[in-house]
């Protein structure tokens, strides 16, 4: 019977745990398994909609409109309303599965000394003390320390980035090192991938590494994007600007004796006026079309906002293996004076097998990355076994770090570490040492390959050396080039060694010259560090993008502003945690991210810009009727039309724009950029008081010549033609639309002519007559309606001109 710290019962090797010890401890440290949050309610997300400033002003206006026996008016705010809630609601509804998907990775099954007998158990009752009976190709149940261990190798890349099989042994002790360096220890969740152990449990459930990344994921909250901060503003700005002019108009009424009523649906529509109620809609379609535009790039978005907030990120944290690097061990150099025979002695000296591709294949990868070098030089391994048979074989083990071959033709082929290798041989190593410290600088595997004349490891011929590393993906080389063009730092985080993690990072251009090494490369990183340094560069201001495939990323990519997973290579933790997946596991592809992002946001500013215009238009054509003393120009019900079909259908058609030529030659947006700046308010002001000029200029007209439904009738036509005409200038803010291209956006040209036709409709249709309370428009009005719609666009494109001929240009 063995004590065994920290365990409530001594544990005995040879008979593991009782039942009743096992019933006692289910029962006190609970089951193998890692804890779940329950998923929010769909109660909860669908409330969670109505919330927002402009959000909140169309609910006021309903139930004012309600109120005051404008049923029409109140049944179509309440339908926006509803359909806006409908549709983010719909983009959110999805519960959080990082949890569950590491819940899944854990072992189903394992077996167990349970009272002198070995037994298969169902993971979930695995208790701390259970000696857990491991072979190659076992899921590792709980985290535990190694009594006995034959050849063990486990794979722990999901866990700690390292891409190559750990070597482990029982009894060593490592106080205090970082996970990838606890050689007496195996993981929950890993794999072993060779060898045979039994191993003592010390923590299982939530206690485990795994269990603490989850904990780690549970505890990081999803934070607001930059776009939803900047939206968010400018709805504060409308409300507190529409308050601030009902306040006015009321004060205005009621200082001249109006009626309450009166002055009340002046309120409404004033604060109908000024929300752009599909601006929510348009929004969604923004991200959505860039969310399909990246299908095609092999680029799947899991939320809709990571499209823009990728385009506006500073920095990119990356995981090395298998995100930058291809994830498959390669020699990189060979050392020797006969190449071709230094991979040939190595692949005599193999136990892998190569696919039939001969680009990868089974075994330890090493042996397969000897393999797949020594196939280019035409030396396979099935005809070195069919022409040179084995004789006898010396495995490989962790105290000789070296394997041997005896063959038919009398040699041993031998390979192994250096430093233990070399003293072996009687020649051939001259220069070896200088060679394999440059191998070594270069962040490679170094193994020395010799031949024997007897079984014995002696008198050995050094044939050369080679080097091995995880190559860096050619296309991530150029997409690290194209981020820092577009000025996006890259960040490497990795579980490697230093040495390996720098060699890459200077290879790929992460690391340049000058550049400091702590901040653009962190080796022997745990996923608490890389919860840290994401958090970091938080702090300091920047838009975070974190990239990766393994477990150990999954809390990292859920605290970044944007997580970034690997379709093919990556974990379903990893998926389930990130706001965007690459298909096809191509780095690259982020550089298309970006581009798309940032025309996704430039999209959503234009038609934001067309979309307020319009507002302040309405605006201030309603406070000129009221400060006037005049009846009010529109209803609720026909401004709600403007705002949501007259000018909501050409915004959509404006988002769907493809990104301009120059979007990855800009720097990136500062974080805390307003989306609207000073140049766009002034543009906003401007187009909007002109066009608030001409419709009430042409309702004066009518009110003094014909008569208020008449006046009321062109003053509606007028106020769309100007709002559809404008959308063809709104396209571009520095080309005319001849230079964009008529036909650059078929969709807007589209969407212009069926609104045209749809407001003839609206004037001579009897039932559309009646609910918007209008009436019939002559040609001639028709042709008058025209013509003052062109004077806005006509004055704005007239400017694009001169600003290029005097030499300023507008905003982007």
């Amino acid at each position: 019977m063995v004590a065994v710290a920290s365990l409530k019962f001594p544990v005995d090797y040879e008979r593991g745990r009782s039942p009743a010890e096992v019933t006692e401890l289910l029962a006190e440290q609970g089951r193998n398994e890692i804890a779940t949050a329950p998923p929010p309610s769909k109660l909860k997300l669908l409330i969670g909609q109505f919330k927002g400033a402009m959000v909140w002003l169309l609910i006021g206006a309903t139930f004012l409109s309600a109120g005051l026996g404008e049923v029409k008016d109140a049944i179509a705010i309440g339908v926006i309303l509803v359909l806006n809630a409908l549709i983010g609601f719909i983009q959110e509804y999805r519960a959080e599965q990082a949890v569950q998907a590491l819940r899944r990775m854990t072992a189903p099954r394992a077996r167990v000394l349970r009272d002198g007998q070995t037994v298969e158990i169902e993971a979930a009752l695995v208790v701390p003390g259970d000696v857990l009976v491991l072979d190659a190709g076992d899921v590792v149940a709980a985290d535990a320390r190694l009594i006995e261990a034959h050849r063990l190798k486990t794979n722990e890349a999901a866990l700690t980035g390292e891409s190559l099989p750990v070597e482990k042994r029982a009894g060593a002790e490592e106080q205090g090192a970082s996970l990838a360096e606890r050689h007496g220890e195996v993981f929950a969740g890993t794999a072993v991938s060779d060898g045979s152990a039994r191993a003592i449990v010390t923590a299982t459930g939530m206690r485990t590494e795994l269990g603490k990344i989850a904990k780690m994921l549970g505890e990081t909250a999803d934070e607001e994007t930059p776009l939803q901060k900047r939206l968010e503003r400018v709805g504060r700005l409308l409300l507190l600007l529409c308050l601030g002019v009902v306040v006015l108009v009321a004060a205005v009424g009621f200082l001249r004796g109006m009626p309450w009523l009166e002055i009340l649906m002046g309120s409404v529509s004033l604060a109908v006026a000024a929300v752009p109620e599909g601006l929510a809609a348009i929004v969604t379609i923004a991200l959505a079309v860039g969310v399909q535009r990246m299908v095609a790039q092999k680029v799947l978005i899991r939320k809709l906002a990571a499209v823009e907030t990728l385009g506006c990120a500073t920095v990119i944290c990356t995981d090395k293996t298998g995100t930058l690097t291809t994830g498959r061990m390669r020699v990189r150099e060979v050392w020797g004076k006969d190449h071709a025979r230094v991979l040939a002695v190595a692949a005599s000296c193999s136990d892998a097998e190569l696919a039939a591709d001969e680009q990868d294949g089974s075994g330890d990868p090493t042996e397969v990355a000897l393999l797949v070098a020594a196939a280019l030089v035409g030396h396979r391994r099935p005809d070195i076994e069919a022409t040179n048979a084995r004789k006898a074989t010396f495995p490989f083990d962790a105290e000789r770090k070296r394997m041997s071959i005896f063959r038919a033709n009398g040699v041993l082929y031998v390979k192994g570490a250096v430093e233990l290798l070399l003293p072996l041989c009687a020649s051939g190593g001259d220069g070896a040492l200088q060679a394999n410290a440059e191998m070594g600088a270069h962040g490679l595997r170094v193994l020395a390959v010799a031949v024997g004349k007897t079984q014995e490891e002696r008198d050995l011929e050094l044939v050369g050396l080679v080097g091995m590393a995880d190559p860096p993906r050619t296309e991530a080389i150029d997409a690290v080039r194209a981020a820092r063009q577009a000025g996006i730092r890259t960040v490497m985080i990795t579980g490697d060694h230093p040495m390996t993690a720098a060699a890459i990072a200077k290879e790929m251009g992460i690391l340049l010259p000058g550049d400091d090494p702590t901040e653009v490369v962190h080796a022997r990183a745990t996923p608490a560090d890389k919860l840290t340094i994401v958090r970091a560069w938080k702090r300091q201001g920047d838009v975070v993008a974190m990239t990766g495939d393994g477990v150990n990323d999954a809390p990292a990519l859920k605290e970044a502003h944007i997580g970034v997973a690997m379709g093919k290579g990556g974990t379903e933790v990893t998926r389930e945690a990130a706001d965007m997946v690459l298909v096809d596991d191509n780095f690259a592809s982020i550089v298309a991210a970006v581009r798309e992002g940032r025309g996704v946001y430039d999209n959503i500013r234009k038609a934001l810009v067309y979309l307020l215009i319009g507002n302040v238009g309405e605006l201030l054509l309603m406070l000129s009727a009221s400060a006037a003393g005049l009846p009010l120009p529109l209803s609720p019900l026909q401004i709600l039309w403007v705002n949501v079909i007259t000018d909501g259908l050409p915004a959509l058609a404006l988002v769907m724009d493809r990104p301009d030529g120059d979007v990855l030659r800009r720097p990136p947006r500062r974080p805390a950029e307003s989306i609207l700046g000073r140049s766009q308010w002034t543009t906003i002001a401007l187009t909007g008081l002109l066009e608030a000029s001409v419709v009430f200029g042409v309702f004066l007209w009518m009110l003094e010549t014909r008569d208020l439904a008449t006046a009321r009738n062109l003053a509606f036509s007028a106020l769309v033609a100007c709002e559809l005409l404008r959308s063809f200038a709104a396209r571009s803010t520095t080309k005319v639309f001849l230079q964009v291209g008529i036909f650059g956006n078929v969709t807007l040209l589209a969407v212009v002519v069926a609104s045209l036709l749809v407001q003839l409709a609206l004037h001579h249709v009897p039932i559309l007559q009646h609910l918007f309370g209008l009436g019939a428009l002559s040609a001639t009005e028709c042709a008058l309606s025209f013509g003052v719609g062109l004077i806005p666009v006509t004055v704005i494109e007239v400017s694009k001109l001169l600003r290029r001929a005097l030499g300023t240009s507008g905003a982007s």
